[in-house]
């Protein structure tokens, strides 16, 4: 085992209080961190959460009562899912992932980032180019490709923001004070270099003009392009990266240290060289070569040790200290987040299989596997994480309100398993229904029969999504509250490295 790579958070504190009678430190000082990047961040993780599940109750409203689109082509479900999709994974989840990456940077090496500058144009071109791909989708401008919508001058721009990001992060690690680079940095380094190869090679495209191009690839190659990319985008923006906040968060809010680091370094290295290989079993039963939709099978099934791994070792670190949870709804939400992490990547090698996924496969059992990852461990390891490092860059010894933190969790963990329970009975029901047959080889039942059949799941998973939302509404005024309390807090100073601390 090993000690977190960051020292207790009260000398923190109290150097962070001592400096608040000082002069405020000059750009640049690498003295302090800088955390001005890591606020804004989280704000904008804040705003865009909100606004992205808003969205996603919008649509699962309009399955309900199909009225709601209003005959407005720019609210119809076919437009405003895609932006609720890239909404959900690269704006609310995105800008979480470049708030913690930078902020754990700096604390595990010890230095403040390379350029300010940079940082700065990070975020706002990563804002911008969210703005542009919510306006572009909004408007039908799309190239029809799951998580990869935006149009051809959007990808460009998101390329230019990533390689900046990369080298803000990367050139942060290369002046570190301390030898050892902690392993959520591997995670993080990881995510940000595969996600860059997914994004470039998937969206090579020739464009026609500004609202069109087309792809350099065409039929079963095109397919096997983006779902390598579709299923890696899950595999590294949305795991990977988030076990990098989990590898940090869980040890400093448990204050215990990480239960194996040695086990960490496995589930790195059998992460990521798995993962790559899992992307064809969104294609079984199609055009695909059946040795390239084995291979995804046999790989996604192998996918299930290491992911078990990493999240014992995270669900472990808290032996000795169980008692927190009784105490620390922060803690709640990464411990729970991890329990569906395990749900998720139990369910996602299952699905794999072919005779399961004959079963599964267009039905809403995947639109519950999916919000099992999305709601239940993405958003939870999120939210807790966030919860516990705002307090700490304003100076803070925690939020305004824990009894909101906990209302919070137990209004967005009720909403998910209400949620992915709809699903799930929804998904298996239309599953059945469609394979159906008579004696004389007809269908059984039609399509609008099975639809009749799962109706009223529907309205149980937008009251699922109603209550994830409401959350987001509770977490928002929380952080509100506990910014006007901390908005005047110093800088908080570099520490110097220890010789019985990692990183």
């Amino acid at each position: 085992m090993t000690a977190h790579p960051e020292a207790a958070t009260a000398p923190t504190q109290a150097r962070a209080g001592a400096g608040r009678s000082t002069p405020a430190p000059r750009a640049n000082d690498p003295g302090f961190y800088n955390d001005k990047v890591v606020r804004q961040f989280t704000y904008a993780s804040i705003f865009w959460g909100i606004v992205g599940m808003l969205v996603g109750v919008l649509i699962a409203a309009q399955l309900y009562w199909p009225a709601l689109n209003f005959e407005i082509p720019w609210l119809s479900f076919g437009r405003l899912r895609p932006i609720h999709t890239n909404g959900v994974i690269f704006a609310f989840g995105g800008s979480a992932l470049f708030a913690t990456s930078l902020y754990i940077v700096q604390r595990t090496c010890h230095v403040r980032l390379i350029s300010d500058r940079l940082a700065s144009f990070v975020f706002w071109g990563w804002q911008l180019a969210l703005v542009a791909a919510v306006v572009t989708m909004a408007a039908g401008q799309t190239q029809a490709k799951e998580y990869a919508e935006m149009e051809w001058h959007v990808d460009l721009l998101i390329a230019v923001v990533w390689v900046a990001y990369g080298w803000l992060f990367f050139g942060t690690i290369t002046r570190r004070k301390v030898p050892h680079i902690y392993v959520a940095n591997w995670f993080f380094g990881a995510y940000i270099i595969a996600i860059a190869l997914l994004h470039i090679v998937n969206n090579l495209a020739i464009p026609v003009d500004w609202t069109k191009s087309y792809s350099v690839y065409t039929g079963a190659v095109d397919a096997m392009a983006q779902w390598w990319y579709g299923h890696n985008a899950v595999g590294f923006m949305l795991t990977t990266s988030y076990l990098g906040m989990m590898y940090y968060f869980v040890p400093k809010q448990a204050g215990r240290p990480i239960y194996s680091y040695r086990l960490s370094i496995v589930h790195f290295w059998a992460l990521i060289s798995v993962y790559m290989w899992a992307g064809p079993h969104h294609l079984h039963y199609t055009a695909l070569p059946d040795w390239v939709q084995s291979v995804g099978m046999v790989f996604s099934l192998i996918l299930l040790a290491p992911s078990w791994g990493g999240a014992i070792n995270g669900i472990m670190t808290l032996s000795g200290v169980w008692h927190k949870l009784r105490t620390d709804p922060i803690l709640k939400f990464l411990i729970v987040a991890l329990s569906f992490y395990m749900i998720a990547t139990f369910e996602g090698p299952l699905l794999s299989i072919k005779t399961v996924n004959s079963l599964s496969h267009y039905t809403d059992w995947t639109v519950g596997h999916v919000h099992a990852g999305a709601l239940g461990w993405v958003a939870m390891i999120t939210i807790g994480s966030l919860y516990s490092m705002y307090p700490r860059i304003l100076g803070l010894p925690s939020m305004y309100s824990v009894k909101l933190i906990d209302v919070h969790f137990w209004v967005h963990t009720i909403g998910v398993v209400f949620y992915i329970s709809a699903m799930w009975i929804a998904g298996i029901t239309q599953g059945l229904m469609w394979r159906a047959t008579n004696g004389d080889g007809t269908l059984t039942y039609s399509f609008v029969e099975s639809l009749n059949a799962t109706y009223p799941y529907y309205l149980g998973r937008l009251l699922g999504g109603l209550m994830v939302f409401a959350g987001m509404l509770v977490m928002a005024y929380n952080f509100w509250r506990t910014w006007q309390a901390g908005r005047d807090a110093a800088p908080q100073p570099v520490l110097a490295p220890r010789d019985d601390v990692h990183g």
